[in-house]
């Protein structure tokens, strides 16, 4: 099997060169922006025609949330066009393309978890261009997963985790939102799950269309920063206490409006291709990568 990788810098892209080089029956091509600009439709082309893939995966994004709403064209060249071109010279190669999407679609003010086909109403600019790349990848290339997931850390590039346990060398206390709720993702698991759907389709499933993947148990960013500041702590990361202080999103605000509501409902991938909600609790065992 021949796998194309996007954004192979990113969390979920690294983790994804990280596990495949594990595995010798892939060959894969890991490309980033200096590689490959997802948003220049020929050289996209030109690429895939030459190495011929069958599965691309999308890890490439423009995930700046708040800076999306400055920067709108650059948002939808990289959330709708790059994912687009990627589709189409997948589809021209006979390629299943694998894209990575948000809970970001939905407005956030469901009550209980949102399973696929619920209305997708996205709230700003970062939400609206990954909406826009889900409807270019679904229109052109019939082989497609996408992927919705929430919540992303890992041990490599920005996010949640890697963010409390700096400021928690600085800080005695923190204020954190408490009105948000969704299931925090480990980078590896979506990386994992990619690949077991990857090689499932080329195995003769063809369960394509949208996915919902992200972990559990559910909990509120306040609650996911106690969480590591207690693994920290056991870990002998931390040696003293942090009072962490639960705030609203109007304590708390950005340019760009949060969903109140990320929970996903995993059930669906569960059922197609047997796998289970990435375990975020398991993922803070070494926090010592993170450092």
């Amino acid at each position: 099997m021949k796998f194309l990788i996007t954004g192979s810098n990113g969390q979920v892209g690294s983790c994804l060169v990280k596990q495949l080089s594990l595995i010798p029956e892939i060959e894969f091509l890991a490309v980033d922006r200096a590689q490959l600009d997802i948003t220049d439709g020929a050289a996209v082309a030109k690429l895939v025609n030459d190495f011929k893939p069958d599965a691309i995966i999308n890890a490439a994004a423009y995930t700046a949330v708040d800076k999306a709403e400055q920067e709108v064209e650059l948002s939808y060249a990289i959330n709708r066009d790059g994912p687009q071109f990627l589709a189409q010279a997948a589809n021209s190669v006979g390629a299943t393309i694998l894209h990575i999407s948000t809970d970001y679609v939905f407005a956030g003010d469901k009550v209980g978890e949102y399973v696929e086909t619920d209305d997708v109403a996205p709230q700003g600019i970062y939400g609206k261009s990954k909406l826009a790349g889900e409807l270019a990848v679904a229109a052109a290339c019939p082989r497609h997963i996408i992927l919705r997931t929430a919540w992303v850390f890992c041990e490599t590039g920005n996010n949640f985790v890697k963010t409390m346990l700096r400021l928690a060398h600085t800080r005695d206390e923190l204020g954190v939102v408490v009105d948000q709720f969704g299931g925090p993702t480990y980078a590896g698991d979506i990386a994992n799950a990619l690949i077991v759907m990857a090689k499932a389709i080329s195995n003769g499933n063809q369960a394509f269309g949208i996915y919902h993947y992200s972990g559990l148990s559910h909990v509120n960013w306040c609650q996911f920063a106690c969480e590591i500041f207690k693994q920290a702590k056991s870990q002998a990361l931390l040696d003293k206490e942090i009072h962490v202080k639960a705030i609203t999103s109007e304590q708390y605000p950005t340019p760009a409006k949060r969903p109140e509501n990320s929970k996903l409902d995993c059930n669906k991938i569960l059922q197609h291709f047997g796998i289970q909600a990435s375990d975020w609790r398991a993922a803070l065992n070494n926090l010592n990568g993170y450092l």
